[in-house]
């Protein structure tokens, strides 16, 4: 949400920027060309996160984890102070575990991990964006600077974390 409190300077982005897959456009998949900037925001928590972000790693030339639980696990790492069985077992009643019958036991619904991951502990990442979430002009500096070829001046104001 804060990369939308870049406001009117938007429009000049698009000007060399062309959103892919974006909960903007809502398209699912990627160009099959792939893409030259990918940002990834959210800790990874699931099986499914998993396969995503290696697909999406894959076929970004640059990848740049947003915030902190993109970079740290944020707030759902908390459950890491925890079993994945003890968490199930305070939201479904105790006895149950990861391979319980009790659980909601479908193909559409990804497996949990053992913690929540920050995403560096699972792929290479190029830059980071720290901030809950970032301001919005670190977004504009780090997609001018990789534009213009030059390396990003994200000093302290642009990667604070209050």
């Amino acid at each position: 949400m804060s990369f939308l409190d870049l406001d009117e300077r938007l429009s000049d982005l698009l000007d060399y920027v062309e959103l892919d897959r974006s909960p903007l456009t809502d398209i699912k998949q990627l160009a099959d060309s792939g893409v030259d900037i990918g940002l990834v925001e959210g800790g990874v928590c699931n099986t499914d996160n998993v396969q995503v972000l290696r697909e999406f790693r894959q076929r970004c030339t640059t990848l740049v984890a947003v915030g902190a639980c993109a970079l740290t696990g944020g707030i759902p790492a908390l459950r890491n102070h925890y079993t994945a069985s003890a968490c199930l077992q305070e939201a479904y009643g105790r006895g149950v575990s990861l391979d319980s019958p009790l659980l909601p036991d479908d193909p559409e619904l990804p497996s949990l991990l053992d913690k929540v991951y920050p995403i560096h502990e699972l792929v290479t990442v190029d830059y980071v964006l720290p901030g809950c979430p970032p301001p919005a002009e670190a977004f504009l500096e780090l997609l001018s600077a990789l534009h213009e070829g030059r390396p990003p001046q994200l000093d302290y104001p642009l990667r604070r974390f209050d």
